[in-house]
């Protein structure tokens, strides 16, 4: 009698795109993996190369140029109530410049930032909440929940091309719009608040609650938490700025 060896079930794909796609699909068994073997240089290159390119790709296009200086427009008035004709000239000329500015501004800052969220989140649970994770672990779980900021940029650019603009499609104020006027406070608080923003701190506190051994809703919270306030500061500074409008 022939032997018949026992079924294996096949180990999941550990590349790169796997574990992207994994951090949406099945977010706390791929972060299990990146946990135990922490690689962060590929996803964060993956995900900050490919957001640049989209941005230099929409904004080569007229469409784009457009909806560059919509979004230009809508901001200074956000901050200082009136936009100029020297300022608006200014922007125009700066148009055909916008994708490299823009898409080299995302491969140097976008990386910077990375590093310096995972160094302040790894001090705080390691510091002040006895945690024991590396700089490498936490570094890795920020560059996978980048697949979410490529599920934000597959969505929005196209959006952003076909209506020459770049104002937010995702967050709350788009709900608001009909019932708040656009220079209140309360429009300018939901505008900060974006609802990928907000899945990427749900992925984000999956990922830490894996890596520190707790429970997801509270670190979501904690992050949360932090994200309003700073929504809260930026909408009451456009206010005063502004001068109250």
């Amino acid at each position: 009698m022939s032997d018949v060896s026992p079924t294996v079930a096949a180990p999941a794909a550990d590349n790169v795109f796997a574990r992207l796609v994994g951090v949406i699909f099945s977010p706390r068994a791929t972060f299990e993996r990146i946990v135990a073997r922490p690689r962060w240089f590929g996803a964060m290159a993956l995900v900050f190369g490919c957001l640049a390119l989209g941005q230099f790709i929409l904004l080569s296009t007229e469409s784009g140029q457009e909806a560059m200086l919509d979004q230009q427009v809508r901001q200074a008035e956000q901050w200082t109530g009136t936009v100029t004709d020297q300022q608006y000239q200014a922007y125009e000329r700066m148009a055909p410049y916008n994708r490299y500015l823009a898409s080299g501004a995302t491969l140097v800052f976008g990386p910077i930032v990375s590093f310096a969220i995972a160094g302040i989140l790894l001090g705080i649970f390691n510091a002040l909440l006895g945690g024991n994770a590396s700089y490498k672990q936490v570094l890795a779980i920020l560059a996978h929940g980048g697949a979410v900021q490529l599920l934000q940029a597959a969505f929005t650019l196209p959006l952003n091309y076909l209506r020459e603009s770049m104002s937010g499609a995702t967050n709350l104020g788009v709900f608001a719009q009909p019932l708040l006027d656009d220079t209140s406070f309360a429009a300018r608080f939901l505008g900060m608040i974006d609802l990928f923003i907000i899945w990427g701190l749900i992925v984000t506190a999956i990922g830490l609650a894996v890596l520190f051994k707790r429970q997801t809703t509270p670190i979501f919270w904690s992050l949360m938490g932090v994200y309003i306030l700073i929504a809260i500061g930026i909408a009451g500074l456009m206010r005063v700025t502004s001068g109250g409008a």
